[in-house]
Protein backbone atom coordinates (compact mmCIF):
# COMPACT_ATOMS: atom_id res chain seq x y z
CA UNK A 1 0.00 0.00 0.00
CA UNK A 2 1.03 3.49 -0.96
CA UNK A 3 1.52 6.60 0.94
CA UNK A 4 -0.94 7.91 -2.16
CA UNK A 5 -3.35 5.02 -0.78
CA UNK A 6 -3.58 6.09 3.04
CA UNK A 7 -3.99 9.68 2.21
CA UNK A 8 -6.60 9.54 -0.37
CA UNK A 9 -8.22 7.19 2.26
CA UNK A 10 -8.50 9.56 4.86
CA UNK A 11 -9.67 11.91 2.73
CA UNK A 12 -12.93 10.53 2.22
CA UNK A 13 -13.26 9.99 5.64
CA UNK A 14 -16.25 13.16 5.88
CA UNK A 15 -14.86 15.96 8.04
CA UNK A 16 -10.87 14.87 7.83
CA UNK A 17 -8.13 17.34 7.23
CA UNK A 18 -4.59 16.70 6.43
CA UNK A 19 -1.97 18.54 8.75
CA UNK A 20 1.18 18.88 8.46
CA UNK A 21 1.73 20.30 12.61
CA UNK A 22 5.16 19.58 12.87
CA UNK A 23 7.90 19.64 9.82
CA UNK A 24 6.94 19.43 6.02
CA UNK A 25 6.95 15.72 6.16
CA UNK A 26 4.95 14.11 8.70
CA UNK A 27 1.33 13.72 7.40
CA UNK A 28 -1.35 14.23 10.49
CA UNK A 29 -5.41 12.86 9.81
CA UNK A 30 -7.79 14.97 11.86
CA UNK A 31 -11.11 14.88 12.14
CA UNK A 32 -13.35 17.77 14.49
CA UNK A 33 -9.50 19.11 15.31
CA UNK A 34 -8.26 15.44 16.51
CA UNK A 35 -5.44 13.11 15.64
CA UNK A 36 -6.91 9.71 13.98
CA UNK A 37 -4.05 8.81 11.52
CA UNK A 38 0.16 10.08 10.94
CA UNK A 39 1.74 8.73 7.88
CA UNK A 40 5.56 10.49 7.15
CA UNK A 41 6.16 11.27 3.37
CA UNK A 42 10.09 10.52 3.93
CA UNK A 43 9.37 6.92 6.16
CA UNK A 44 5.88 5.82 4.74
CA UNK A 45 6.45 2.34 5.43
CA UNK A 46 3.75 2.52 8.34
CA UNK A 47 0.86 4.40 9.24
CA UNK A 48 -0.45 5.36 12.79
CA UNK A 49 -3.45 4.92 13.91
CA UNK A 50 -5.70 4.99 17.17
CA UNK A 51 -6.90 2.03 18.84
CA UNK A 52 -9.45 0.84 21.46
CA UNK A 53 -6.26 -0.31 24.04
CA UNK A 54 -8.40 -3.99 24.43
CA UNK A 55 -8.11 -4.15 20.82
CA UNK A 56 -4.58 -3.08 20.46
CA UNK A 57 -3.04 -5.36 22.29
CA UNK A 58 -5.02 -7.96 20.77
CA UNK A 59 -4.24 -7.12 17.01
CA UNK A 60 -0.38 -6.87 18.19
CA UNK A 61 -0.67 -10.10 19.82
CA UNK A 62 -2.04 -11.41 16.35
CA UNK A 63 -0.28 -9.39 13.61
CA UNK A 64 3.37 -8.86 13.70
CA UNK A 65 3.05 -6.17 11.66
CA UNK A 66 1.55 -4.19 14.15
CA UNK A 67 3.20 -2.88 16.90
CA UNK A 68 3.19 -0.08 19.88
CA UNK A 69 3.23 3.84 17.73
CA UNK A 70 6.86 5.23 18.96
CA UNK A 71 6.58 8.64 20.35
CA UNK A 72 2.81 7.94 21.25
CA UNK A 73 0.83 6.72 23.94
CA UNK A 74 1.45 3.00 23.94
CA UNK A 75 -1.77 2.07 25.19
CA UNK A 76 -4.17 3.76 22.51
CA UNK A 77 -1.75 4.16 19.16
CA UNK A 78 -0.76 1.11 17.21
CA UNK A 79 1.64 1.13 14.02
CA UNK A 80 0.91 -0.43 11.51
CA UNK A 81 3.71 -1.93 8.83
CA UNK A 82 2.49 -1.29 5.11
CA UNK A 83 4.72 -3.49 4.36
CA UNK A 84 4.11 -7.43 5.06
CA UNK A 85 0.84 -9.89 4.54
CA UNK A 86 -1.74 -7.35 5.78
CA UNK A 87 -4.62 -6.96 3.78
CA UNK A 88 -5.49 -3.18 2.65
CA UNK A 89 -8.50 -3.51 3.40
CA UNK A 90 -7.45 -4.15 7.18
CA UNK A 91 -5.10 -1.27 7.08
CA UNK A 92 -7.89 0.39 5.76
CA UNK A 93 -10.61 -0.64 8.61
CA UNK A 94 -8.23 0.04 11.09
CA UNK A 95 -7.74 3.90 10.36
CA UNK A 96 -11.37 3.94 9.67
CA UNK A 97 -12.30 2.44 13.71
CA UNK A 98 -9.40 5.10 14.43
CA UNK A 99 -11.36 7.84 13.07
CA UNK A 100 -14.42 6.92 14.51
CA UNK A 101 -12.90 6.09 17.87
CA UNK A 102 -12.00 9.76 18.04
CA UNK A 103 -14.90 11.08 16.73
CA UNK A 104 -16.80 9.22 19.74
CA UNK A 105 -14.29 9.88 22.19
CA UNK A 106 -12.49 12.81 21.31
CA UNK A 107 -14.80 15.20 19.60
CA UNK A 108 -16.54 18.01 21.36
CA UNK A 109 -18.96 19.50 21.19
CA UNK A 110 -21.64 17.01 21.25
CA UNK A 111 -23.46 18.95 18.27
CA UNK A 112 -20.20 18.58 16.25
CA UNK A 113 -19.53 15.16 16.98
CA UNK A 114 -23.21 14.38 15.91
CA UNK A 115 -22.65 16.10 12.54
CA UNK A 116 -19.87 14.43 11.52
CA UNK A 117 -21.24 10.75 12.94
CA UNK A 118 -24.42 11.81 10.47
CA UNK A 119 -21.60 12.21 8.08
CA UNK A 120 -20.14 9.27 8.21
CA UNK A 121 -23.91 7.26 8.11
CA UNK A 122 -24.29 8.56 4.36
CA UNK A 123 -20.97 8.13 3.54
CA UNK A 124 -20.97 4.16 4.79
CA UNK A 125 -24.48 3.86 2.51
CA UNK A 126 -22.82 5.28 -0.41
Amino acid sequence: MSIEEIRNYCLTLPYAVETMPFDDTTLVYKVGGKWFAVVDIIDHDKVVVKCDPDLAIELRDRHEEVTTAWHFNKRHWNSISLIGDLTDSFIYKQIYNSCILVINKNVTPRALRQEILEAVKEHEAQ
